[in-house]
Order: structure tokens, then C-alpha cells, then sequence
């Protein structure tokens, strides 16, 4: 009876719902909660997960770096020929050395003035040639730092402008061209070409050698502990100038956003706070520059004075060995010479290394950079589409976030046609006229044009079909003409003069102090919002787009100025082209066909737009009701 117990507990036990037995050494049963397992497993998982970016982000960032090294190797038949230059000049560089010890060994002793004239114009003569060579090479390695930077402007500046719309890589595209013009820098820079010289260094030791075993001793002796100091200071300063930079960086942005909202901070009294904030990053920043510079001075006057130091140390060495009669006073001078000449490329490299040191840190960051945002594809040229959007089960994650901002929408709109897109604050109508200009990708779902996924075509080509006028509107540094085309750098006056005529913004230009030619600029007051935003609406029809996406077009318009947004709207369905409206003013959906209402990034409904209004005050005034009978006040 007892062990019929026991097999039914047994039994009970191995069955139990909540876990699984195990049997330890000892013969006990041991039960593990789902719990326990599930967190060991979330933890793995967690881990694995952590292990597949740190993975993904290496080879990303691998295919970055290649991309750099491709560039670079455009220019591998220059850097040949800088290396061959460096080779004869490093070689000339024995000149001095050599006419030295002839003076001394030959000249003197042999009191022949003939010789020493011989001897002053061969050595001019290759001077003079080692000068020209130095000069050449250094040329060559100006171009090839331009070459560079020329060759990786255009994709460094998308990426860039990709990475910071889309949020990706957030730091490195802060300072991604400042990155790339550090990596110039350091191409043309004395640093690199001290790289260079660097194999040439055993032929001056070797040259000391000759001259005597204990000077070439003390020679290779001094050279690695001068190479000592340099792993030091390379070890020392690395992140004192990263974050010397980084702070500067920093200091920089504040300061250019400050003075963007210039006409805020006098308004709203903020100038104190503004300059002591300011000053708050100027001085972290100072405080990192003056740290990183004392080390970085503190290992350059060490380095100078050691190699001061071993000049001196090798004469004296030379005289003993003179007065012992195992050297002459022409190896004395000329090993000395060697010396120096021998430790010039690692005491260049220690006084430079702040250029070497942003260079690499520069080509680091460019290989995150262009790693994680690739060049576009190129794209099949496809015809001008017709004005037709369709948005099919469109689910947008805004850059950086996990929560969705906009769930399943779908929608059409045919030429000819205007919908309003209406809702709260926050309900998803920016984050729908980013999704249809392009502007960020859709995690799920597809918008067409003309039957044709917005991502088949190219972002310049998108941009002139689909015009966009957006909610923060701002001018660039420039003229009216010249930012109403797109900043082109030769502006189709006919195109700009029409863009605004449909805009119904043209008299307002003309009756500017110089008309389409008045300069304007980011921080400018000479507009008022009123008139940017009808600018704003110009650049959005310059090219003439087939689609149009204006978010809150009249948040900044008087009665004059939302007429003309209305006319302009009008004209636009006449002429077969569909608008997209996002809005809260009434008066912005005057001349729509269709509404589109979001409500927390859902779409509650769409239709024509008399049907959807009276659904909308239809079920507001049941609910309204509805509340008036559950609170029991009649």
C-alpha cells in the first residue's frame, strides 16, 4: 500500500503541469519551473542576440572599410611613385653625411682647394635634386588626398543626409564629412610621409655600423626607446583627443543651433542661459583640447630633447673613439648626422600624431558610416508615372523606435482627386507624409505609383514626382529663385515662375525689395512665416510633380494666404495631379474629395469627404448621449 503511494505520488509528481522532474546523483526528484527555464533561455537568447548584432555590425562595418580601401587603392600606382621618390630622396639624404666626412677625412688634411670646390658643387647639385624630388612627391600626395576626398564626397555626403533622415549611425553621420576631411588632412600631411621614410631608417643605421659596432649600438638603442615613446603616446592620448573632439564637435553644434534660433533666444530672454550653456560645452571642450595638447607636448619635447640627447651622445662616443684612435673626426661628424637623420621620421611621427591619430579615428568612423548605409542601387529609368497612389497595408516603425507609428493603412487616390488627412495630434499624419515622399521606408505593406513600389525609384527621380511641402519649413542660404528650384545650380527660370504662379505666390515675389532675386537664408527675418511657407509651396511645385504631400500648408497663412493655398490646390486637381493634405484647420480641406482620419495610428476611416464628416458628427453626437445617460442627469 505504502509503495502504491509512493508510485502514485511518483506519478503525480513526473505529471505535475507546472514543470519536469529531474533526478540529481542522489536519486531525489527534482522539479524545474518553466520560469526558471524560460529565464535561462531569455538570457541565451539575449545573448545570441547581442553576438549577431556585435557580428552583423563587424561585417557591416568590414564592407565599409572596403569600400574606403577601394577608393584608396585608385591611387596605388601614385603612391608607387611617392614610394620610389622617398627611396632616391632618403638616398640623397647620405649627402650630407658624406660630405662631411671627405671634408674632414680629405680636404683638410690634403689642404686642396681644388677638391672642396669639386666636392661644394656635386653636393649642390644633389641637394638641389633631393629638394626637387621632396617637392614632387609631396605634389603628389597633395592630389592624391584631394583625389580621395573628390572621389568620396558625393557618397559620403548621401550617406550622411541618408543616415541622419533615417537615424542610422546616428554619431558617425554627425561628423561624416569632417571625418573625410580628416583623412585628407592626413594624407597630405608630413605624418604620412614620415610613413614613408620610416623603411629607409635602416640604411642610415647600417651606414652608422660601418663607421663603428658601438656607435650603431648606441644608435638602435636610442631608436627603440624614441619608439617606446611613441607607443606611449599613442596608447596616452588616443582618447584624450577622441574626446577632445567629441567635445569640440559638440561645443560646435550647440553654438550653430543657438545662433539658428537667434531671433527665440533675444525674444524669450534666453540669452544668459544660452551662454552659460554654451559656455558649459566651450569649457568641457577646452578643458579636453588643453589636456590632450600637455600630453601630447609633453611626449614631442620629450622625444626632441632624447634625440637632442643621443646627437650629442654619439659625437661624444665618436671623440672617444677618435682619441683611441678607432675612428675619424670625418665618422664622428657624419655618424652623427645619420643619427638625426634616422630618428627625424619617429620624432615626426610623435609631433604629428594628433593628425594621425583624427585620421584614423576619422577612417573608422566612415567605415561604420558607409557600412551601415549602403549606395543606392542603380534603378531602371521608368516613364513619368500617372497621379496614382495606392497605399497597401502600409505599417511604419519610425528610425530608432519598436512601436509602430502608423498600423495597416491603406488607401487610394486617383488623379484629379485631394484627400485630407485629419486626426489628433500625434495620430500618424507626418509620419504618413515622410512614408509617401520616400522620406523613411515602410516595415510592412507597399506604397505605388502608378503601380510602381516607391522604392523602385531613384530619391532624386521620387522627389521630382512627388512634391512635399513640410511641416517645419525653412529656406535655404540662397535666392527666392534658387530655393524654389531645389537649389539647382542652373535654375529654369520659366519652371521657377511657373511653380509659383500655381502656387499663387508670384505677385507676393514680386513685390519683394529685389523680386525673385531677393536673398534669403536660414536665419534670415526678412520673411514672414506666411510668405516662406507660399515659397515653401512654390518649391514644392517647381518640376511639376504628379503628386503632392503638404503637411499643415496653412499653419502659418492668413485668410489671403489660405484663398491662394486653395486656388493653388484647385489648380492642381484641373490639371490632373492628386494632393495629399495633412491638416487640423478646416479651412485647409475646403477643396479635398476625400478623407483619410487616423486615430493613434490607425485608420478610423476613409471615404468621400461630406460621408466621412457626417459619420464623424453622427457618432460623436451618440456618444455624447451615451454619456449623458450613464451619468444619471437628465
Amino acid at each position: 500500500m505504502a509503495q502504491g503511494g509512493n508510485r502514485s505520488a511518483r506519478k503525480l509528481v513526473m505529471s505535475a503541469p507546472f514543470g519536469k522532474s529531474t533526478r540529481t546523483e542522489a536519486g531525489a526528484m527534482r522539479i524545474t519551473h518553466p520560469s526558471y527555464r524560460n529565464g535561462v533561455l531569455s538570457e541565451v537568447q539575449t545573448a545570441t542576440k547581442k553576438e549577431d548584432r556585435l557580428q552583423n555590425s563587424n561585417e557591416l562595418t568590414s564592407r565599409g572599410r572596403a569600400e574606403l580601401v577601394e577608393t584608396r587603392n585608385k591611387s596605388r600606382g601614385l603612391y608607387w611613385v611617392v614610394a620610389v621618390f622617398s627611396f632616391f630622396v632618403n638616398l640623397l639624404m647620405l649627402t650630407g653625411p658624406l660630405y662631411m666626412l671627405n671634408i674632414y677625412d680629405r680636404v683638410l688634411s690634403s689642404r686642396s682647394f681644388e677638391t672642396l670646390l669639386a666636392l661644394s658643387v656635386l653636393v649642390a647639385f644633389l641637394y638641389a635634386m633631393m629638394g626637387i624630388l621632396d617637392f614632387v612627391r609631396g605634389r603628389i600626395m597633395g592630389r592624391v588626398g584631394a583625389r580621395f576626398q573628390s572621389d568620396m564626397d558625393r557618397r559620403v555626403f548621401g550617406a550622411v543626409l541618408k543616415a541622419t533622415t533615417n537615424s542610422r549611425a546616428p554619431r558617425e553621420a554627425a561628423t561624416g564629412l569632417r571625418d573625410l576631411e580628416a583623412i585628407q588632412r592626413l594624407i597630405t600631411s608630413p605624418a604620412l610621409m614620415a610613413l614613408f621614410d620610416l623603411p629607409w631608417v635602416p640604411l642610415f643605421f647600417l651606414g652608422i655600423f660601418i663607421f663603428h659596432p658601438l656607435m650603431g649600438i648606441l644608435a638602435v638603442v636610442g631608436a627603440i626607446i624614441l619608439l617606446v615613446v611613441a607607443l606611449l603616446n599613442q596608447f596616452t592620448t588616443r582618447k584624450l583627443l577622441e574626446a577632445a573632439n567629441a567635445a569640440g564637435f559638440a561645443s560646435e553644434q550647440l553654438g550653430t543651433h543657438i545662433r539658428a534660433e537667434s531671433e527665440m533666444v533675444h525674444s524669450l530672454g534666453m540669452r544668459e542661459a544660452a551662454f552659460d550653456r554654451w559656455q558649459l560645452a566651450r569649457g568641457r571642450s577646452l578643458d579636453s583640447a588643453i589636456g590632450a595638447a600637455d600630453v601630447a607636448a609633453r611626449f614631442t619635447a620629450m622625444t626632441r630633447s632624447f634625440r637632442l640627447f643621443l646627437q650629442s651622445a654619439m659625437l661624444g662616443l665618436g671623440a672617444y673613439l677618435v682619441l683611441i684612435n678607432q675612428l675619424t673626426p670625418g665618422a664622428m661628424i657624419a655618424g652623427s648626422i645619420l643619427l638625426g637623420r634616422a630618428l627625424a621620421p619617429i620624432e615626426m611621427l610623435v609631433g604629428q600624431w594628433a593628425v594621425f591619430q583624427r585620421g584614423r579615428e576619422g577612417w573608422r568612423n566612415l567605415s561604420v558610416l558607409l557600412g551601415h548605409v549602403p549606395a543606392d542601387e542603380p534603378r531602371t529609368q521608368l516613364p513619368t508615372p500617372k497621379a496614382s497612389l495606392v497605399a497597401e497595408q502600409v505599417t511604419v516603425v519610425p528610425p530608432g523606435e519598436q512601436q509602430a507609428a502608423l498600423r495597416l493603412i491603406s488607401f487610394a487616390v486617383s488623379p484629379g482627386q485631394a484627400v485630407g488627412v485629419i486626426g489628433a495630434s500625434g495620430s500618424g499624419k507626418s509620419t504618413l507624409a515622410r512614408v509617401l515622399t520616400g522620406v523613411w521606408k515602410p516595415a510592412g505593406g507597399k506604397i505605388r505609383l502608378d503601380g510602381a513600389a516607391l522604392d523602385q525609384f531613384d530619391p532624386d527621380v521620387l522627389g521630382r514626382h512627388i512634391g512635399y511641402l513640410p511641416q517645419r519649413m525653412q529656406l535655404f542660404d540662397g535666392t527666392i529663385k534658387e530655393n524654389i528650384a531645389r537649389m539647382s545650380m542652373a535654375p529654369d527660370d520659366a519652371k521657377v515662375i511657373a511653380a509659383a504662379k500655381t502656387a499663387d505666390a508670384h505677385e507676393m515675389i514680386l513685390k519683394l525689395p529685389d523680386g525673385y532675386d531677393t536673398p534669403v537664408s536660414a536665419a534670415s527675418g526678412r520673411l514672414s512665416g506666411g510668405q516662406i511657407q507660399r515659397i515653401g509651396l512654390a518649391r514644392a511645385l517647381y518640376g511639376d510633380p504628379v503628386i503632392v504631400v503638404l503637411d499643415e500648408p496653412n499653419s502659418n497663412l492668413d485668410n489671403d494666404g489660405s484663398v491662394a493655398l486653395n486656388s493653388a490646390i484647385k489648380g492642381l486637381k484641373a490639371e490632373g495631379k492628386a494632393v495629399l493634405i495633412m491638416a487640423h484647420r478646416p479651412s485647409a480641406i475646403q477643396e479635398c474629395d476625400l478623407l483619410l482620419v487616423l486615430e493613434n495610428g490607425a485608420r478610423r476611416a476613409f471615404g468621400p469627404k461630406d460621408e466621412v464628416l457626417a459619420e464623424m458628427v453622427r457618432n460623436h453626437g451618440d456618444i455624447k448621449r451615451s454619456a449623458g445617460k450613464s451619468g444619471g442627469v437628465s
